[in-house]
């Protein structure tokens, strides 16, 4: 940032949608700071980061496009415990809240960099995705940026608030996994019973 100004700051903003161990919490905060001391001004520390937060997002959602729908299936279809009916009611989902997924999930750690991969593999419109994601990136980008410029030299306490907000979103990520794994073993459990009591009864 003190290299490059604005434009150093937006240029690691674009590498955290690429690396997500880089965390947007770290880096927004300090580039207010770095506003605060004059480093650049606080409109060029929000344009720039903003730009990008899109730009990283437009590379991910490029990925997922270039995956595809049929290849991301067959890819799908040979991992263990998933099967299609799975991804087909995720796809359905996405359909109808994809928007909202899209704006919301650009102000979720960790999930702001995956959330371009869906909808690039489902292939939504740049005129629906691009917005969304403005508008999404924008709002996170201010809330931190505004802190870490507020706070000066003590920005660094918006990262251990911002922390909990990320251990959360992982904590619900591993229920989920836990959840989705345990119903997937007892289905298929339940589907060996089925098949093994006819022939139990010849």
């Amino acid at each position: 940032m003190e290299a490059l100004g604005g434009p150093g700051a937006g240029l690691i903003i674009a590498l955290e949608n690429l690396f997500p161990p880089i965390p947007s919490e770290v880096i927004l905060p300090l580039a207010g700071f770095a506003a605060s001391q004059g480093s650049f001004t606080l409109p060029g520390a929000i344009l720039w980061t903003t730009l990008g937060s899109v730009v990283g997002a437009l590379v991910i959602y490029t990925l997922g496009a270039a995956l595809g729908r049929e290849r991301f299936r067959s890819v799908w279809g040979r991992v263990p415990l998933l099967d299609l009916e799975d991804l087909d009611r995720a796809e359905a989902w996405f359909d109808r809240h994809g928007g909202k997924a899209v704006f919301l999930g650009r102000m979720l750690p960790l999930i702001r960099s995956l959330i371009s991969i869906p909808a690039g593999i489902e292939r939504m419109p740049l005129r629906r995705f691009l917005p969304l994601t403005l508008a999404g990136s924008l709002l996170w980008n201010c809330i931190f940026i505004l802190a870490g410029y507020q706070l000066g030299e003590s920005w660094h306490i918006v990262e251990r608030y911002a922390g909990v907000l990320q251990w959360l979103v992982i904590a619900g990520a591993a229920v989920f996994a836990v959840w989705f794994v345990v119903r997937k073993v007892r289905q298929a459990r339940q589907s060996r019973e089925r098949r093994d009591a006819p022939e139990a009864g010849r």
